[in-house]
């Protein structure tokens, strides 16, 4: 039995409505987060590639924002950029010092990955030659433009 919203629509008494309009840059984050994970769990366990320190690092950030994102963007929370974006600006901090260390920017002398696996060596890289350092700054930025485009608003 459809009833009348305040609006002026009608809808299902029972149904569920979940705001989506103007939510495209949360999902957008929310993919690129989500595909980031997925990518560095197979990189590390089905291609056998140890992450280093700062890979670790980037991961503590990546991980859950794929989490909260995903939860976010099904739950329409406009709310997100509070609790993700410092997740975001924190690993994009960590991911642009990891790809200027890659880029031999930065004197090796202040290395702090040169204790576990390089990720300056040829097999870290993946898709035909992409290192994974700048795929991950890639990612953290996309995620960090993403959150801080307008999200929508509501329409009372």
């Amino acid at each position: 039995m459809p009833t009348l919203t305040v609006d002026g629509t009608e809808r299902d008494a029972g149904a569920v409505e979940v705001p989506t309009r103007g939510l495209a840059s949360l999902h957008a984050a929310w993919v690129v987060a989500l595909v980031s994970t997925l990518g560095a769990i197979f990189v590390g366990e089905v291609m056998g590639q140890a992450p280093c320190v700062l890979c670790w690092y980037q991961r503590i950030a990546m991980f859950p924002l794929a989490a909260v994102l995903g939860v976010a963007a099904f739950r329409g929370d406009r709310g997100v950029r509070v609790y993700a974006l410092p997740l975001a600006l924190a690993g994009l901090a960590v991911a642009a010092f990891h790809a200027l260390l890659y880029a031999g920017i930065i004197p090796e002398a202040i290395e702090p990955c040169g204790a576990g696996p390089s990720c300056a060596s040829a097999d870290m890289t993946i898709l035909g030659g992409l290192p994974l350092p700048l795929l991950s700054l890639g990612a953290f930025a996309a995620i960090t433009l993403f959150l801080v485009l307008p999200i929508g608003r509501r329409h009372a």
